[in-house]
C-alpha cells in the first residue's frame, strides 16, 4: 500500500483541478525508474488512464496507480507535501530506501 499525507492529498487535488482533471476520477501516477544520483528515481504524474497492469490504492480521498514493478520499491511509502523554506513540492517518505541523495529525489536500496 502506498499512503497520502492529508497535506498532499489537499495539493493533489488542488493541483489536479489547476490541469483541468476531475480529483474524482483522475489519480496520482508514481513510479521508479533508473537515473538520479542513487541509482532510481521516482516519478510522479496526474492521468486518468489506468494500465492493465497498475495496482490502485485510495487515501484521504486521493487515488493512487503504480505499476507492479515499481510497486516493490514503494510498498510501505508515505507521499507527502512540504512547503517549507526549503522548497515546495511532494516528498517520497520510502522506508524501504537504504540510501537517498541530498534532494531527496532518488534513492537506492
Amino acid at each position: 500500500m502506498i499512503k497520502v499525507s492529508e497535506s498532499a492529498a489537499r495539493r493533489a487535488k488542488m493541483l489536479m483541478e489547476d490541469d483541468g482533471l476531475n480529483p474524482e476520477t483522475a489519480f496520482i501516477r508514481v513510479g521508479v525508474k533508473s537515473g538520479g544520483c542513487s541509482g532510481l528515481e521516482y516519478e510522479l504524474k496526474f492521468d486518468e488512464n489506468a494500465l492493465e497492469n497498475d495496482k490502485i490504492f485510495e487515501d484521504n480521498g486521493v487515488k493512487i496507480a503504480v505499476d507492479k514493478k515499481s510497486f516493490l520499491y514503494l510498498v510501505g511509502t508515505t507521499l507527502e507535501f512540504s512547503g517549507g523554506l526549503n522548497g515546495k513540492g511532494f516528498v517520497f517518505n520510502n522506508p524501504n530506501a537504504a540510501r537517498t541523495c541530498g534532494c531527496g529525489e532518488s534513492f537506492s536500496l
